[in-house]
């Protein structure tokens, strides 16, 4: 033992917040142990759909082109379209990342003359500008496209009234953001996901619902496609990816849905049929059979950093305590100089680009400066060790990832020592 803290020191981690840090965890070893079984579900629920649907090593051919016949790539889209039990699903490397999964999924499901409702308040920052409430060229805004949206109430649940008014005969697809974006309000489980669809459907039964599953999957055993959604939404660089793929996004739902999002994302006429692989099939085939595992020690990471800022007097979001239903937490720090200390932090703990120094800059789809930490092996990944947050009160950061819980533990490690250097707190 004393030989690994001497190697946490020469880290920069000192032996009087190692200590802080065992102290925290003698008391999780019943969460840890709740959060490994779910995983050990999810793992079984991805071997079976891999078995069922006999994914072999021609699976992992590349192709090239136009990608016709790619037998991996339509293989790899009933894999997931079992594991979220939907009847289609669209997996491509040509989806760069969770805004353009997103855009693609409204834009080919919302015509002129169409209204998206937001019933959770508003949405993530860069999805600000695909609606066009922040007004940009292309937005769904500027093709004729109206936005509504209910805020939640003040303790975060649903303003089932508000909706209820706000649906009308122009409304066709309801938008759910499952995690809290850049806002500390509470992330949705499942089954609060599952009671908002079958209100929404109650008042008007063919409204599509779209949710936004970023950060949440693999979290429970069940996803928002199991309890009604027509389209689940997400990042392969973020929990499905299992820190393996290097890019993608996926669109799981009806078929319908799916077959308009494949037109839109290729061309009218083409859909699935064209999208060369590019030789990525076994990083996507191998990262999602780890993604389970991944998100659990995220998720052990997340549950971590709560049980070690809590007791210092930082608000966190989900609390010590709370259930979780995604991967983030959030860490109210309130001052630009605490979130800038908690990312050099995390920078520091990382594989790739430790000895660079995070600072806030003009990232675009950002209204205001965001600081980012994140020495990843692909670049923005934030199922791998990462914090970032807008520079904006209460100051929050928003923690995630790390591919094993060791990694995740050491960044937190990490990130309260810089807090402590900084004189920011004092344990």
């Amino acid at each position: 033992m004393q030989e690994l803290i001497n190697l946490y020191e020469q880290m920069g981690i000192s032996q009087k917040v190692y200590e802080y840090g065992e102290a925290a965890l003698k008391k999780l070893a019943d969460r840890f142990a709740q959060v490994d079984k779910i995983a050990e579900y999810n793992q079984a629920k991805v071997l079976s759909a891999m078995q069922k649907n006999r994914v072999s090593a021609a699976c992992f051919a590349a192709t090239t082109g136009y990608g016709y016949d790619d037998v991996g790539r339509d293989n790899l889209e009933r894999v997931y379209a079992d594991v979220f039990h939907t009847e289609a699903a669209l997996v491509r490397p040509q989806i760069t990342c969770g805004t353009h999964a997103l855009t693609v999924a409204l834009s080919a499901n919302l015509l002129p003359g169409d209204e998206l409702l937001s019933p959770v308040g508003l949405p993530y920052d860069t999805l600000q500008e695909v609606i066009g409430i922040r007004p940009s060229p292309c937005s769904l805004a500027e093709y004729g496209v109206s936005y509504r949206q209910v805020d939640l109430l003040a303790d975060g649940s649903f303003d089932y009234d508000g909706i209820r008014n706000a649906i009308n005969e122009k409304t066709n697809l309801i938008t759910i953001q499952r995690s809290k974006g850049y806002a500390t309000r509470p992330t949705f489980s499942v089954k609060q996901i599952g009671e908002l669809i079958a209100f929404c459907k109650s008042a008007k039964p063919d409204v599509l619902i779209m949710v936004d599953n970023c950060y949440g999957e693999f979290v429970e055993t069940i996803e928002p496609s199991d309890v009604g959604a027509d389209m689940v939404v997400g990042s392969l660089i973020k929990n499905p990816g299992g820190g393996l793929a290097p890019i993608g996004g996926y669109i799981c739902g009806t078929a319908e849905c799916v077959s308009r999002c494949a037109y839109r994302l290729s061309a009218p006429g083409l859909g699935q049929e064209v999208g060369a692989n590019l030789g990525l099939m076994p990083a996507l085939y191998q990262g999602f059979f780890l993604a389970p595992t991944v998100v659990a020690g995220a998720e052990k990471g997340a549950i971590f950093a709560a049980n070690l800022y809590e007791p210092l007097g930082f608000r966190c979001v989900p609390n010590a305590q709370e259930s979780r239903h995604d991967i983030i937490q959030a860490v109210e720090l309130g001052s630009e100089e605490g979130m800038i200390a908690f990312c050099k932090g995390i920078q520091a703990a990382a594989p790739v680009d430790s000895f660079a120094t995070p600072l806030p800059w003009e990232m675009p789809g950002y209204n205001d400066k965001v600081i980012m930490a994140a020495g990843a092996f692909v670049q923005g990944s934030s199922i791998e060790l990462s914090a970032d947050g807008p520079i904006r009160p209460p100051y929050a950061v928003y923690f995630q990832g790390g591919l094993t819980w060791d990694h995740a533990k050491t960044g937190i490690l990490m990130s309260l020592q810089q807090m402590v250097n900084a004189g920011l707190i004092d344990l």
